[in-house]
């Protein structure tokens, strides 16, 4: 259904160095850089970019909006570890199986306060 997913970025450094680390706990590549300035992360078959807002307005994070990327529960320790250790804040429970339901989940908000979930569903 999806092509691909971009979120804004004030700081295009800044995100660099947390989806680079975030990605590669999980098996991604480092972003490519286009000639806008435009991270662009590929990885099976999905791709994520990260960008300057073209309007020139400031980046904000959505409120209410989360990006989801499915992995294993111990990629996604990996990637929540690797997201604070590079400028992303932990938030929500601490990763961990969710009771009461199938999945294992772990939240980071990236360096513009985008909101970013590490999914796995038990069992599969």
């Amino acid at each position: 259904m999806f092509s691909h997913v971009m979120v804004g970025s004030n700081d295009i450094a800044a995100s660099k160095k947390f989806y680079d680390a975030t990605f590669a706990a999980f098996g991604g590549k480092p972003a490519i850089t286009d000639e806008k300035g435009r991270l662009i992360y590929q990885h099976n078959g999905s791709m994520f970019l990260v960008t300057p807002p073209i309007n020139g307005q400031p980046a904000t994070g959505a409120n209410g909006g989360t990006i989801g990327f499915a992995m294993t529960p111990e990629q996604a320790d990996a990637w929540h570890a690797a997201g604070v250790a590079n400028g992303g804040v932990a938030c929500e429970d601490p990763p961990g199986p969710r009771a009461g339901s199938p999945f294992y989940l772990a939240y980071l908000r990236d360096p513009d306060g985008n909101k970013l979930c590490a999914l796995h569903v038990i069992g599969s």
